[in-house]
């Protein structure tokens, strides 16, 4: 599978979701150890098994083992850290705040590409989580980086259209 049987997989109402991810695919800003491994990192963020075998299909020789490593950890620490921080950031006792959350998250600092890729990947599924806090402290790391209004809104643009592929590929799935 491939980003074209992706997008051939997708009902005719979602005929905007096939052209954005095919302007995604051809994004600029970003470049292809981002933009794909972003992509790859969504996929298993979301877990739906066609969108997660299309881009693995798709990145293949695209994203060095390492950064196909790196964007599925990315999906794996940030699974347990949104859900963390979110609640860290949503309940009503302050303590939460600042109490040690006493997990371990080591791939964090050594994730085995260039630090502020993996940032990139994090900050996409951030937002595919919904966790604002985890969105605050990596676009502050990306800002450090250098990166641009246009590579963060890039990489949660593919977020963004990663996560409504999937839904709509399991919902149609769901009624098949």
């Amino acid at each position: 599978m491939n980003l074209e049987t992706l997008k051939a997989a997708l009902p005719d109402y979602a005929k905007d979701l096939k052209l954005n991810l095919g302007t995604l695919s051809n994004e600029t800003s970003l470049n292809d150890q981002q933009k794909w491994g972003t992509f790859l990192a969504c996929a298993f963020a979301v877990g739906e098994p066609k969108t997660i075998q299309a881009l693995i299909g798709e990145t293949e020789g695209r994203l060095t083992l390492e950064a196909a490593k790196a964007a599925k950890a990315a999906a794996a620490i940030m699974a347990m850290n949104n859900v963390y921080y979110r609640f860290t950031h949503l309940v009503n006792n302050e303590v939460f705040l600042t109490t040690p959350a006493k997990l371990r998250m080591t791939v964090i600092g050594a994730p085995g590409i260039e630090k502020p890729d993996f940032e990139l990947y994090c900050m996409a599924v951030s937002a595919v989580n919904g966790c604002g806090k985890c969105m605050d402290a990596h676009e502050d790391e990306l800002r450090k980086a250098g990166f641009t209004t246009e590579q963060v809104q890039a990489c949660v643009r593919i977020g963004a259209v990663v996560n409504a592929v999937a839904r709509t590929l399991a919902a149609e799935a769901a009624i098949a």
